[in-house]
């Protein structure tokens, strides 16, 4: 019987660097990258040429889900829209506003899941995303729950947005934003119960990276990770 391929599973609440540290992570071991929030954000940017998330159902929403592909990247896995990569849009203003619609509608998750598993079939993976180690992978080797106090959350996102440190009065609205999108998404970011907690606030990037290869390389005997 062909041993499964490794999984690690991140997960945690919105700019807490769970997709940035799982590529690094994932290069580090040489393995690919899952990132599920891609998809969720995929369908929305799609919802949205429909309408208003207010007039969001389910159906509406799955309707434009044959309209996108996830397809393996060197280190990673890509979701073309129309069979094309826009990355921008995926990382646009409204579809970050319309992201936790789509996630509240069990439907959508049931969807995004299915599409995660598949791409976990043949490779080893790093994923990250929602319920990726409760619902996802409630099996997976290793699971991460990375936290942060949410002004440094908030702080880390405007950097990456901005190209510079934000003034006090963008990163507390930023920080409110990130304390309405975590209430928003409370039911799909839960901590599994055997998962490690990592609080991030005072690490650096490559700080979490490292404390996450040592699990993985421990978890794996010591040998490190290979794709499947």
């Amino acid at each position: 019987m062909t041993a499964r391929p490794l999984v690690i599973a991140i997960d945690g609440p919105a700019a807490s660097g769970k997709s940035s540290t799982a590529q690094w992570v994932a290069e580090r071991l040489g393995i690919r990258h899952v990132d599920s929030g891609a998809l969720y954000r995929a369908l929305t940017a799609l919802a949205l040429e429909g309408g208003p998330p207010e007039s969001w159902t389910a159906e509406r929403v799955l309707g434009v889900a044959s309209r996108i592909t996830l397809v393996p990247g060197e280190r990673t896995f890509v979701p073309l829209l129309d069979g094309a990569r826009d990355d921008d849009r995926l990382r646009g203003a409204a579809v970050t506003a319309g992201v936790s619609r789509v996630a509240s509608l069990p439907a959508c998750r049931d969807w995004v899941n299915a599409q995660v598993r598949a791409a976990a079939t043949q490779h080893a993976v790093v994923v990250d995303g929602r319920d990726i180690g409760t619902v996802v992978f409630p099996d997976a080797a290793l699971k991460i729950f990375l936290v942060a106090d949410p002004w440094e959350r908030a702080t880390r996102r405007l950097v990456q947005r901005l190209g510079r440190r934000p003034t006090e009065a963008e990163t507390a609205e930023e920080t409110e934003r990130l304390v309405k999108r975590d209430a928003a998404d409370a039911t799909q970011t839960v901590q599994a119960r055997d998962a490690v907690l990592l609080d991030t606030t005072y690490l650096t990037q490559a700080e979490q990276v490292e404390r996450i290869v040592a699990l993985a390389r421990a978890v794996e005997g010591g040998g490190g990770a290979r794709d499947g």
